[in-house]
């Protein structure tokens, strides 16, 4: 438990660091995150990147901050947020008729069996979606909010302001050009 949250926040400070000194207002920042963060927990698994990438070109928001969003949905949230979602969706629109739920150990998990049973699961598919869709936009609404005020709170302690951090990343550009 020790070791999990000194991890947890290491990676939230490393968060707000890596937001906060993005060379945008705050507000753009936050909005850029919310939105990957909404990506990042659609119920679009598997496509997350390339829908971040194509965002980030058609609406020209900060890659950085975009990315973040959606990369926060890191592996070892994967499997309680789905499976929260789908309990969601089965809450809201009922359990689907014929799905069955055995009992599964670690080992079964790499047998042929367990992966035609799933494939027979899928009418889970749509209460999972609809759970996912519902989470990740309660998400999104939350992350802007928080992600604004860490920004601003980040900036006023460090007093970092849009100006010095377009003139680093313009000296540092120059830097590393031979």
């Amino acid at each position: 438990p020790e070791r999990i949250r000194s991890l947890l926040v290491k990676f939230l400070g490393n968060l707000i660091v890596s937001l906060s000194r993005v060379p945008e207002t705050p507000e753009r920042i936050a909005f850029a995150f919310s939105v990957g963060v909404f990506i990042g927990f659609s119920p679009l698994l598997g496509l997350h990147t390339v829908l971040g990438v194509f965002c980030i070109l058609l609406f020209r928001l900060n890659k950085v901050a975009k990315m973040l969003g959606v990369w926060s949905n890191v592996p070892w949230i994967v499997v309680p947020y789905y499976g929260l979602a789908t309990w969601l969706g089965v809450k809201i629109l009922g359990m689907p008729k014929g799905i069955r739920f055995p009992r599964v150990g670690f080992y079964d998990l790499l047998g042929p069996e367990f992966w035609a049973w799933l494939v027979d699961q899928w009418r889970l598919l749509i209460p999972a979606f609809l759970g996912s869709l519902i989470l990740c936009t309660a998400l999104a609404g939350l992350a802007y909010p928080v992600a604004l005020l860490m920004v601003r709170s980040y900036r006023k302690r460090f007093e970092v302001s849009r100006e010095s951090l377009s003139h680093k990343a313009t000296r540092d550009t120059k830097e590393t050009r031979p």
